[in-house]
């Protein structure tokens, strides 16, 4: 991970995931491309993590895998599954929740104090 600490995304991973894939179709390389591409490269993960959360999600009923042919070579394409595209919209409102509470925090003004 470039910009941001691997411990950080790791707890948002199936989030991102699922948001990549809710836009269509990709398969696993496209996918790290697509973290990459959205966040000007500040999530930069290995393909150790990407390709076992694919894995994991599809063994969850979230998504569904397919192989296809292109240029020659086997690829496996992802696609949200009707639980997965539940799951997305879940893991969003949890998300947003979490932002904006953490937010009320670090964002908060100085407690004032008298000098």
């Amino acid at each position: 991970c470039l910009g941001m600490k691997a411990d950080i995304v790791r707890g948002h991973l199936d989030l991102l995931l699922l948001a990549i894939v809710e836009d269509g179709p990709f398969h696993g390389y496209a996918v790290l491309e697509e973290l990459r591409r959205r966040t000007d490269g500040a999530i930069d993960l290995p393909e150790g993590t990407v390709y076992p959360a694919l894995h994991r999600l599809e063994r969850a009923g979230l998504l569904t895998s397919t192989w296809t042919q292109v240029n020659g070579r086997r690829r496996r394409t992802y696609t949200l599954t009707p639980r997965g595209t539940t799951a997305a919209k879940e893991k969003r409102r949890e998300w947003t929740a979490f932002a904006e509470t953490v937010q009320r925090i670090v964002g908060a003004p100085p407690w004032p104090t008298t000098a």
